[in-house]
This record gives C-alpha cells, sequence and structure tokens, in this order.
C-alpha cells in the first residue's frame, strides 16, 4: 500500500489540533475558532495557545481565515494532510449497514444486466456518500469478450454484437472493403468464440496476427475475415468507455456551490463525458494509493472546474490490469474516511466477481453461453440481445 509521509514540522500540538479542526470542519461547514478548538481537542491549551499553533499552521499553508474575525478552515494542503493520516491507519471495510446497502442493491437480483449493475454503482456511491457517483465500463479494446455476433445488414455492412463478461452488451456497424456472406460471418463468430471467448479485442487482434505471421499455411478466408472485423477502428462507431453518473444535483445542497457560475461548470464537467474519462483516468495513473484508492484534492487534480472538489476513485481490475473505476467527487469538505471506504470495498467487490472464472462476475440476465443465439430487436441503439 503506497502512502505519503506526513507533512514534516508538525510537532504533536500542531498534528493533533489540525486533525481536530479538519473534524470540526467537516461536520459543521462553519470557520472553527479557537476556543471551539480547545473545548474539542482534549488537550489542555487555553484559547490563547491554540490562537499560536493557529497562526503557524496559517503560515504553513495548512489552514486559512476567511476574514479577520472568523475562526480557521483548512486549505487544500490541510485536507491533504488529513487524508495522508487516515491512509496510514486506513480501515478498508465500510459500515456493516453501507456493506447491506451495496449487496442489496448491487448483487442479489439475479435479473439485471451487466450495465444495470454499473448504473446501480453510480447510483449506491451517490447515495451513500450524498456527493455525486461515477462508473466507468470496461473500455470496448479491453473488456472480456464472451460471445460475438456478426450479422450483415446490408453489402460491406456488418453489424457487430459484442456481449462482455461484465454482461455489457454493446453494438457498432462496420464497413467491410469486400461483401462478406452470412455464412461465412456466422462461421467466423464461431471461431472468434471458440479460440478467444474470455480474452479482450486488443489480445484477441495479437494473436490473430501471431498466428497469421507463425502459421502462414493455415492462413484462410476465416482468419483473415477474423482480424478485419476485429482489427475495425471502434472510436468512431461506440464510445471506447461508458460513464454512469449519478447525484450531481447533491451539489445544489452543498453551501460551497451556491455560486451559480461555479455550479454550472461544475455540471458542463459531468457532461462532457469524454473529459471526465481522461480526467479520473489521470488522477488513477498519477496518484499514490491506499488499497487501491486514490484521493486528489482540490488543484492536484490539475482542474480548474473542479478546484473546490475531491476526487476519490479506485480502479477495479481483471487478471491484474484495470478494466474501469468507481469514483465519488464531491466538495474539498468531504467525509473522506467512509468516502474512501465505500469505494475501495466497492471495487475489491468488482475484482472478486470479474477474477471468479466459475461463474459470471454479474448478474447474466443479458449473458449468453458461447455460441448461443442471439436475437436482434432495435437497430437503432440501445440493447439488441434478446434472452
Amino acid at each position: 500500500m503506497g502512502k505519503r509521509r506526513p507533512a514534516r514540522g508538525l510537532d504533536a500540538r500542531s498534528h493533533e489540533l489540525l486533525l481536530g479542526l479538519v473534524r470540526l470542519h467537516i461536520a459543521t461547514g462553519e470557520p472553527i475558532s479557537s476556543r471551539t478548538l480547545s473545548k474539542q481537542s482534549g488537550q489542555t491549551l487555553s484559547p490563547a495557545s491554540i490562537r499560536n499553533i493557529m497562526a503557524e499552521l496559517e503560515e504553513q499553508g495548512y489552514v486559512a481565515q476567511p476574514h479577520a474575525s472568523a475562526g480557521r478552515v483548512p486549505t487544500d494542503r490541510g485536507y491533504r494532510y488529513y487524508v495522508d493520516t487516515l491512509v496510514a491507519d486506513f480501515e478498508a471495510r465500510p459500515s456493516r449497514a453501507d456493506e447491506e446497502v451495496i449487496q442489496r442493491s448491487l448483487f442479489s437480483d439475479p435479473t439485471v444486466t451487466g450495465e444495470d449493475v454499473l448504473a446501480r454503482a453510480s447510483h449506491v456511491l451517490s447515495n451513500l456518500s450524498s456527493h455525486v457517483g461515477i462508473v466507468l465500463s470496461p473500455p470496448l479494446s479491453r473488456d472480456i469478450l464472451q460471445h460475438i455476433e456478426f450479422i450483415r445488414l446490408e453489402a460491406r455492412r456488418v453489424l457487430v454484437v459484442t456481449v462482455s463478461r461484465t454482461g455489457l452488451v454493446r453494438n457498432f456497424v462496420v464497413r467491410m472493403d469486400e461483401d462478406i456472406p452470412p455464412g461465412e460471418l456466422d462461421r467466423t463468430a464461431n471461431y472468434i468464440i471458440e479460440n478467444f471467448a474470455g480474452r479482450s479485442l486488443t489480445d484477441i487482434r495479437v494473436e490473430l496476427l501471431r498466428r497469421m505471421s507463425e502459421e502462414q499455411r493455415l492462413y484462410d478466408r476465416l482468419l483473415k475475415n477474423a482480424l478485419v472485423l476485429c482489427n475495425q477502428d471502434l472510436s468512431a462507431s461506440v464510445p471506447e468507455t461508458d460513464v454512469y453518473v449519478d447525484g450531481a444535483a447533491n451539489m445544489l445542497d452543498t453551501p460551497e456551490f451556491a455560486d451559480t457560475a461555479r455550479m454550472r461548470a461544475i455540471f458542463r464537467m459531468f457532461e462532457e463525458k469524454g473529459r471526465l474519462v481522461k480526467i479520473l483516468n489521470a488522477c488513477l495513473s498519477q496518484s499514490e494509493t491506499a488499497r487501491g484508492v486514490v484521493v486528489q484534492i482540490g488543484m492536484e487534480h490539475h482542474v480548474p472546474g473542479l478546484r473546490d472538489c475531491a476526487i476519490v476513485t479506485a480502479p477495479y481490475h481483471y487478471r491484474h490490469d484495470s478494466v474501469g473505476s468507481l469514483t465519488v467527487v464531491g466538495p474539498t469538505r468531504m467525509k473522506y474516511g467512509r468516502v474512501m471506504r465505500l469505494v475501495g470495498y466497492m471495487a475489491r467487490m468488482f475484482n472478486q466477481l470479474l477474477d471468479d472464472t466459475t461463474k459470471s462476475p454479474f448478474p447474466p440476465a443479458l449473458v449468453g453461453q458461447p455460441g448461443g443465439p442471439i436475437q436482434v430487436v432495435n437497430l437503432q441503439g440501445g440493447s439488441l440481445l434478446g434472452s
């Protein structure tokens, strides 16, 4: 588990007072006076002594005073110190009540689809944290293939339907250089399922190229069709990653975002899902983690529109590769401990389910068996699978 070292230069009294101030400010949303801190800290320090320590912490950038007659509030640096202290003694499990909500909402209904689980996960994160919940699905190129179907629409246009191990159903149309008869498309799909089910499209492409180069004598039309269909540039046909956002309206109940212009900027951020994916992926790639949980505060994530927000995110994995993430976005004044436990626990649940090779990871309402029938019910978008 990676963690930052505690900031240097803080003695035991400053350390305890700073943590106490952060906790009180998170709970109340108000600047904390030295007198209040004296009553709540449990230390035998006078308000005057505490004021001196607070002045030193302000000089060091850990706290700020909104105006001369007010108490003090944590800065981003103060929150960072607080979070790093939590990381050093991080409790991995959420409360039993939160665990029960997660289990009941996500994994108890055998009729829901993988897409439903991801959407519900964003709602659960939002509901339990009272902030914004975001879930990124596995990218199409890295999602684990369970079933694939090629359906000829017209000459040189083929509908590709994929069912992933996570139960996600995706469909997109590819244009071919030459027409492929329906019978050949069926044989190609069966070949891919029989040889490559349980692997990602990226891995499948690599393996097809290897087979072509090492087994030239076996290279035939079937192998060529499989490579052409799996080697399409899908970025223009289907989003690489689906984004599920829930609870943006929770920001309206937060005093920190009473400013209308600031609120509009944040809502625009949540609507620009492509940009949101880049932000969250950057958070995961640049930060140290607490059992997989990443916390970025204020401008640590370098996103001006979210300068007053904290991002708590964790990846979920399949076979040690990160394939998606779960995130909570809220004001910097958030209950970091609880949010970190929620995000971390749900990510670990996804990890366990994806790594369980004895069963489909999510309730498999739309997950067919390899080679099973797929029925086209709608060619204009949405799910293309029928049971």
